[in-house]
């Protein structure tokens, strides 16, 4: 060890534009994790979603288009397309204290839907990483058709 904190000095020395972009690289990781954990909703995998519904009696949401959902859906999700999607309702405003998962097909529409959520206030709030292809691929049962 002592060697090689000898041959440091050089070694930075010798590869400047190495060493600047491992610094940048740090930095990006530091700040995607603070930004990670700062925007108020977390990544969830099926089994963790699947951990909230049985044993948290999480609220489960699923914002795919009809179709999609019509395809395959996790069983007991509801179903609300994301352009009628609205956080501060009545019913859903009252659940704010309550785990909520949103998912989608891919993870993409259940991230912008989570961000609402906590924007309104919800504190629990939890979306599918992966959505659906996420929770087949992990042979989890998918229901079809209307809920």
């Amino acid at each position: 060890m002592h060697e090689f904190l000898q041959h440091l000095p050089a070694f930075a020395a010798q590869h400047g534009l190495l060493l600047a972009a491992f610094a940048a690289l740090i930095l990006a990781l530091i700040v995607t994790e603070i930004m990670r954990l700062r925007r108020g909703w977390q990544d969830a995998t099926p089994a963790t979603v699947t951990r909230l519904l049985n044993r948290e009696s999480a609220l489960l949401i699923d914002v795919s288009p009809r179709a999609e959902y019509d395809k395959a859906h996790i069983p007991g999700a509801k179903h609300v397309a994301m352009d009628k999607f609205d956080p501060e309702h009545k019913d859903l405003a009252k659940l704010k204290e309550m785990p909520v998962v949103v998912c989608c097909r891919s993870g993409i529409t259940s991230q912008r839907a989570a961000k609402r959520l906590v924007q309104a206030g919800f504190k629990n709030v939890h979306s599918l990483a992966g959505g659906i292809a996420a929770w087949r691929q992990a042979d989890l049962p998918v229901a079809k058709g209307k809920n």
